[in-house]
């Protein structure tokens, strides 16, 4: 990566300034450039305002590379790509959508210019170009500037990175770019880039578990909990978490109100049974989010992030709509606090689900990047939690890298197999598996990775159970939270069968995982000494010998 040139805009006293050089009256830049590491801090002699920079490195991409890069969050598609690929791009129907319907929040829309030429893909954080085994990872050491956009422009034989710098005044040393090259096998460039950043392995390990959400959703009640609790722990399988999800609270933001005809004995006495029965006990929170209907919306608006307008930030659609809450404001992050501490401390539970987490940093403020403010906010949820576990989900991953301990890297699975998705990063099984398959390396390094859950029952789905088991197999290959969220007490014979496989046995090794053709997956795998092979079309679920 020695060979490179920048481009940098900024203003100064309302005047625009574009230059390629690294020292002009206003600033000068220091540099480290090596094979494997390039480091731009830029001092400023006057404030600069309105910057944009990127980088580009030269790269010759080969007829049968292959390319990975990372979508903006957990949820986000992402999958590996064949060169001359259309990239991952709203569709024609999903554009006119987003003009009528604002789900620009849930991804990185509003802020980052598609290149629609095929061949040319986008990403954050960090990517790869495969050529058989041989992987070239570029990798975005910190966000804590800004989050770096990576593009593999593969007309133009290049590779440009970015730091989403809105909202940011340069008045002193900042970071340009600080990213690495490793070349090598998989599990090289995965190992040398989070030793790079120093993000200690995850301290949990393959973990078995239940959530309430994909059978019930929000129609939760007590009495669904203990039946199904019941019958889960009669299954011959170690059951680590039983996770309540969404609807045990009055409203979003709400977490201390409980719906009380839901759950009249409240929400220790279901911490305190699922221990009873040998289980951590887990609850699913979105902390820095608050329904527009909830009370802390209505009674602190002040408390709710705003945008430049001054209008309230809508930050997704889910729940009739939901806010932002800003903590950057001590009163807001005392009111996480306290909530956190009576979940976790009186209510005593093990690990909390935290989900939109992305509202952090749907806009830039008081000066600070979309990537800063991610990263501050991991950093404060990681405090309020203490020592207790963390399920991230609908988070950008780098600021989640050594803060959580699972993470979600896909989309919620769905109910059928492909349905028409309204945004990227919208619910799909389709993304969620490619998501799992290529995000992979991520797991054990920086958290586990959870993929969602895998579901075989008959009722309340659309799946066939050939679908239901390719979705439960890829799981068991690539993840590390093996959840469910059937009422196992339904099951017949085959169905425990599979499912006490998933519980029972490690880790398959992984020997390959790759579309052979722009549709067919085909991944080959070696379990209990034997070499197996899954293969299957991944737009219709249709499984091919």
């Amino acid at each position: 990566m020695k060979r490179f040139k920048i481009n940098l805009e900024y203003m100064v006293d309302k005047v625009l300034y574009k230059t390629n050089v690294f020292e002009t009256e206003h600033f000068n830049i220091d540099y480290i450039a090596t094979e494997n590491h390039i480091k731009l801090d830029i001092k400023p002699c006057v404030p600069m305002e309105n910057v944009t920079f990127k980088m580009t490195v030269p790269y010759d991409f080969r007829s049968n590379d292959r390319i990975f890069l990372n979508g903006f969050q957990s949820w986000t598609e992402c999958r590996e790509q064949f060169i001359d690929d259309e990239p991952i791009r709203l569709n024609f129907k999903q554009e006119a959508l987003r003009k009528v319907i604002p789900t620009s929040a849930y991804g990185d829309y509003n802020f980052v210019k598609y290149d629609h030429r095929k061949g040319c893909f986008h990403g954050f954080s960090y990517g790869y170009i495969r050529n058989e085994k041989e992987f070239d990872l570029f990798g975005s050491l910190s966000e804590r500037f800004g989050y770096t956009i990576i593009r593999m422009n593969v007309p133009d034989r290049e590779i440009i990175f970015q730091r989403d710098l809105e909202g940011v005044v340069i008045d002193k040393e900042y970071t340009l770019i600080d990213v690495v090259h490793f070349s090598g096998s998989e599990n090289e460039v995965y190992d040398k880039y989070f030793s790079a950043m120093n993000i200690p392995a995850p301290r949990v390990g393959r973990t078995n578990g239940y959530t309430t959400w994909y059978n019930y959703y929000q129609n939760i009640t007590e009495d669904i909990v203990t039946t199904d609790l019941e019958s889960l722990s009669k299954v011959e399988s170690k059951i680590d978490i039983f996770q309540i999800d969404d609807g045990y609270q009055t409203a979003v933001g709400d977490w201390l109100s409980i719906d009380s005809k839901k759950f009249p004995c409240g929400m220790k006495y279901i911490a305190d049974i699922i221990h009873n029965k040998g289980m951590k006990a887990g609850l699913w929170l979105a902390p820095l989010g608050a329904q527009i209907n909830s009370k802390v919306a209505k009674e602190h608006p002040d408390w709710l992030i705003h945008n430049g307008n001054g209008k309230k930030l809508l930050c997704g659609l889910n729940w009739g709509g939901f806010y932002g809450l800003d903590i950057e404001k001590e009163e807001v992050r005392e009111y996480v606090r306290h909530f956190f501490h009576v979940v976790l401390n009186e209510w005593k539970y093990d690990m909390v689900k935290l989900d939109f987490l992305y509202a952090a940093s749907v806009i830039p403020r008081n000066g600070k990047s979309r990537g800063q403010l991610m990263c501050e906010a991991m950093d404060f949820i990681r405090e309020c939690v203490g020592d207790k576990l963390i399920l991230g989900c609908g988070v950008p991953l780098h600021p989640a890298f050594g803060k959580v301990d699972y993470c979600r890297i896909g989309a919620d699975i769905g109910l059928e197999w492909s349905k028409f998705k309204v945004h990227l990063e919208d619910v799909s099984t389709r993304t969620t598996l490619c998501n799992t398959i290529f995000r992979r390396g991520l797991d054990g390094r920086a958290f586990a990775n959870d993929p969602d859950v895998f579901l075989l029952r008959d009722n309340n789905m659309t799946m066939g159970f050939t679908q239901r088991k390719i979705s439960a197999t890829v799981n068991h290959i690539f993840g590390s939270l093996l959840f469910t969220s059937d009422n196992v007490g339904d099951y017949n014979r085959e169905k425990m069968d599979v499912l006490t496989h998933i519980f029972n046995n490690g880790q398959p090794e992984l020997i390959s995982a790759e579309f052979i053709t722009k549709d067919l997956m085909e991944i080959k795998y070696m379990e209990n000494g034997e070499e197996k092979r899954l293969c299957y079309d991944a737009n219709t679920g249709e499984l091919m010998l």
